[in-house]
């Protein structure tokens, strides 16, 4: 999945004229708008018609967006305990407090110190800043449900590979089709 992701932003890369890549590692939470009916029934809280309205429903431009479709049939306490697993990630540079405080276990600290370091340009950034407040294992859970775009047609290769699943061979892919200035 993490390849094919890759290559789907290779592509908008090569028609694009200023893309931008979502960097973050949400390897322990999926997405609602990628996940299918069965993956999404076996989570906490979702049966087999809440998973298929998901699907019905996508795509989910945010996390409120998914918040406002599941609210009418999760508690709060449900709808928490699913998000520790399921999430659309948001942008740290643009997220709202609301959707800050989506991420199970955020709370109004957390969120003040998210918003008090934008704009974020790398998520090393991210790992550094938020990394004052709490501890490694905290930092890598939180990131699973943020990303920081970067436009990768003036990405450095450091920012490039920490899109997940990009290589040495992936990222030479991208830098051969960056857009050229005429």
């Amino acid at each position: 999945m993490r390849l094919f992701s890759a290559l789907v932003t290779l592509i908008a890369v090569a028609f694009a004229p200023s893309v931008v890549a979502q960097v973050g590692n949400n390897a322990g939470v999926l997405n609602p708008n990628q996940a299918n009916v069965e993956a999404l029934g076996a989570l906490p809280n979702l049966n087999q018609e809440l998973a298929a309205g998901i699907v019905d429903a996508r795509p989910f431009l945010s996390q409120s967006a998914l918040n406002t479709h599941l609210a009418p049939s999760l508690s709060t306490e449900e709808l928490e305990e699913l998000y520790a697993v399921l999430f659309v990630p948001l942008n740290l540079n643009t997220a709202s407090g609301e959707e800050i405080l989506l991420i199970p276990g955020v709370g109004n600290r957390v969120k003040h110190e998210f918003e008090e370091y934008r704009p974020y340009r790398a998520l090393a950034q991210f790992r550094r800043e938020i990394g004052k407040y709490v501890d490694d294992a905290e930092v890598a859970r939180l990131e699973q449900y943020v990303f920081v775009p970067i436009n990768l047609n003036t990405a450095t290769d450091e920012d490039i590979q920490t899109i997940p699943g990009v290589g040495n061979r992936m990222l030479h892919e991208f830098k051969e089709y960056r857009v050229r200035e005429h």
